[in-house]
């Protein structure tokens, strides 16, 4: 298995291991997952830029490395939602258009069709991961010392900026994760339509 391959499969590692801290609530749970979720992020990064700069793009990568990240976002989605930190309606638009894409791409690839990732798409995975992030820091800031509300804690029009930013970049998030299913759906339509 090359490095790559590592990567990816040492990320749904790092998923379990997020959603465990998260769900057994140790003490500083929320910044042991922003730790873990910012570890897997780094693996999401660099498992492609090795495969592509050493040429080591396999069909399991192409394959897992997708998947892998499309669980570790809907795990913290939905592990957010268990814990009561963000709306249902927001983690159902998120794991449904994973699912829904994920769908697509399978009917594509019965037909022997390849359906390459969107711009839209990449900047839909970015916004979510910076959403996750936030809401991790917001809910583990004030544990790390006087370090945590010096960075995020000051004030801007009467709270920290924090809680400014992460509800701005959730819905950022969301609104982008709509939008780029949609668009992939619409512009891919012949696949699924011409079956109905």
């Amino acid at each position: 298995m090359n490095l790559p391959n590592k990567l990816t499969v040492s990320r749904f590692v790092l998923t379990i291991a997020f959603l465990v801290c998260m769900f057994s609530q140790v003490p500083y749970y929320a910044t042991l997952a922003l730790l873990l979720f910012s570890l897997a992020s780094l693996t999401d990064y660099f498992d492609g830029k090795i495969a592509r700069r050493d040429k080591l793009i396999t069909n399991f990568g192409i394959l897992m490395d997708p998947l892998a990240d499309k669980i570790l976002v809907c795990s913290a989605f939905i592990a957010f939602l268990g814990l009561n930190w963000i709306q249902s309606w927001m983690v159902v638009i998120v794991v449904a258009r994973e699912l829904a894409i994920t769908g697509l791409r399978l009917l594509a690839a019965s037909k022997n069709v390849v359906l390459a990732a969107e711009r839209y798409g990449k900047h839909k995975t970015i916004s979510q991961i910076v959403a996750i992030i936030a809401i991790l820091v917001e809910h583990s800031y004030r544990d790390w010392g006087p370090v945590g509300p010096t960075i995020f804690g000051f004030h801007i029009a009467g709270k920290p900026w924090v809680e400014w930013f992460m509800p701005i970049s959730l819905w950022l998030a969301v609104v982008l994760t709509f939008v780029s299913g949609w668009l992939y759906l619409w512009r891919n339509r012949r696949l699924y339509l011409e079956d109905m």
